[in-house]
């Protein structure tokens, strides 16, 4: 079974109103150590997320916070300078509410949601952390890259376990002859599959798999049919 978001991520949520002051907001980063906070309208729902992108382009927080050993992440700088107009560099300058600092919409997903599509999103996005939300949009927890890397720090055997239910789902695929080897997350296939594009499709499913830090096709096959 693919380990799904609500597995590992961070149920205590920190979260601002519109009319957090930025202050607060900054605060709350610092204090926690964490790269952002998702805001909430008056029914709890999450409307934006306030990122330490977003307070970065404010004097306030460079004069008052990188002055206690704060340094944001060099990704969160960049995103700033790279993003179209400069990430609403001059309108954020003069930002002192959340409703004001926020991005919005949030980029969110979903507690049952598998964690190899959380990970495609928030890569695609460039977000570091997203709210994880339940179906009437309100917090259910955070998910931040802290979060995922505990999909790697699993024993081998259970890994091993996964990757062969994930094969014994492969129905129409024969995988009674292929063998898995795991040592500190590197998968190693050996034995044999009827065609090559079995052999393909086995090694593509076990990418899939949550944990897998790569893998190693040794695998034959009866019959050439790419």
């Amino acid at each position: 079974m693919r380990v799904t978001v609500n597995e590992i991520m961070t149920p205590d949520v920190a979260c601002v109103t519109a009319g957090t002051p930025f202050k607060e907001i900054a605060e709350t980063l610092v204090a926690r150590g964490i790269g952002a906070v998702p805001v909430v309208d008056d029914h709890g729902r999450v409307i934006g997320v306030v990122s330490e992108a977003d307070l970065l382009p404010t004097e306030e927080f460079k004069d008052q916070y990188t002055g206690e050993a704060y340094q944001p992440p060099i990704r969160a700088r960049l995103r700033r300078h790279l993003s179209p107009g400069g990430g609403g560099a001059a309108e954020k300058l003069r930002a002192r509410t959340a409703a004001e600092l926020m991005t919005s919409p949030a980029v969110t997903v979903r507690p049952q949601q598998a964690v190899v599509n959380a990970i495609r999103l928030m890569d695609e996005r460039g977000v570091v952390c997203v709210p994880v939300v339940d179906g009437e949009g309100r917090p259910a927890g955070i998910l931040s890259r802290t979060d995922l890397v505990k999909v790697f720090v699993r024993p081998d055997e259970d890994l091993r376990g996964e990757i062969q239910d994930e094969l014994d789902h492969l129905a129409w695929i024969d995988t009674s002859r292929v063998e898995v080897g795991v040592e500190q997350g590197v998968v190693t296939l050996r034995g044999r599959t009827r065609a090559s594009s079995d052999a393909s499709l086995v090694v593509r499913s076990v990418m899939g798999v949550n944990g897998v830090v790569d893998v190693h096709g040794e695998l034959l096959w009866d019959e050439d049919d790419r």
